[in-house]
Parts: structure tokens; C-alpha cells; sequence
């Protein structure tokens, strides 16, 4: 074993698929891109997210408490980087990097129509947000096109570094 830095314990640990979260504020849509969310509860399906105050996203998603997180496939990684290396402060991200917004059915922020999933949320608690910026997120309605089977996702390793996820391994479970 080799000491490791602090700053890249991320790069080991990083929870899931980047996904993009969408927001619409005073009649402005946004999309950021977020690879720091996980699970907490599956019923009813509550996701834990990090937004950082900087983002533009962050005051949209406070001030309406209700986002979509759309997700995307490996074809979308050219897109999900454009969208994570620039900001919605000075840019229509939806317009420049090729995005189709669509309206969702319980929130105002849209849908991504290129991604092969969509869950459109509502933020159930926010009493980490001022120290940590996490908020946590009630999924209200799912969506997924069922003509994309077996869509593969990306996952951020920092840096510019991304894995794309591969084979799946089934063996036995007690979960139902």
C-alpha cells in the first residue's frame, strides 16, 4: 500500500452514473451535470444530491424545490462534459450543446429527451443544505424509453476521467 492524497479519495468512492439535473426558474430552464447523488430510500425513491452554491442550478432548485435528473447513456458523454464545463449564467445550455427540453407532468423543469431516463423530483429536506449543500429529493413520476434495452451509463473519475459501465453479474439475492 501507497499513501494516497486526501483530495482523490472522490475518484474511489464516486457513487453513480453522472446524470444531468435539470431546473427552470423565473422562465429560464438550466441543465447541469452531477455525478455526487446517491439513494437513500427506495420507497418512496429519495436521492440524496450535492449542488454547490456556485452552481447556477443551486438557487433555481432552492428557491422552486423541484428539479428533473435525467440519465444519460455513454452516446451522451460528448454533451454531458459541454454541459459540465460551462455555465448556465452565461449560456442557454439546452440551445448550445444540442439538448432537447420537454415538458415534464408534476415539475416545472423539463425533461431531456436524449436521455433514456427521467425523474422528475421534489425536494423533501433541506436542512443540510446551508453546511453542506445536500438536498434531498422525493422522485414524483419516472420515465424511461423503452426502446432503448440496455442503455450504458458513464461514471466520473475525476479529472476528465469517466468509466463506462459494462457486464452485469447477477447472483443470488434476498432483495425483492
Amino acid at each position: 500500500m501507497k499513501d494516497l492524497p486526501l483530495c482523490e479519495v472522490y475518484r474511489l468512492i464516486e457513487p453513480g452514473p453522472v446524470v444531468l439535473l435539470t431546473t427552470a426558474h423565473r422562465g429560464r430552464a438550466n441543465v447541469m451535470a452531477m455525478s455526487w447523488h446517491m439513494m437513500v430510500e427506495f420507497t418512496p425513491p429519495l436521492i440524496a444530491c450535492i449542488v454547490s452554491q456556485g452552481d447556477f442550478s443551486f438557487a433555481a432548485l432552492r428557491a422552486t424545490k423541484e428539479c428533473v435528473i435525467a440519465i444519460p447513456a455513454v452516446e451522451l458523454a460528448d454533451k454531458v462534459v459541454k454541459v459540465g464545463n460551462c455555465s448556465g449564467r452565461d449560456v442557454d445550455k439546452f440551445a448550445t450543446i444540442g439538448l432537447t427540453p420537454r415538458p415534464a407532468a408534476l415539475v416545472s423543469a423539463p425533461l431531456v429527451e436524449e436521455c433514456f431516463a427521467n425523474l422528475e423530483c421534489r425536494v423533501v429536506e433541506t436542512r443540510l443544505v446551508n453546511h453542506f449543500n445536500l438536498f434531498v429529493l422525493e422522485v414524483v413520476k419516472a420515465w424511461r424509453d423503452p426502446a432503448r434495452k440496455a442503455p450504458r451509463t458513464i461514471h466520473h473519475q475525476g479529472y476528465g476521467s469517466f468509466v463506462v459501465d459494462g457486464d452485469t453479474l447477477k447472483l443470488p439475492s434476498r432483495m425483492p
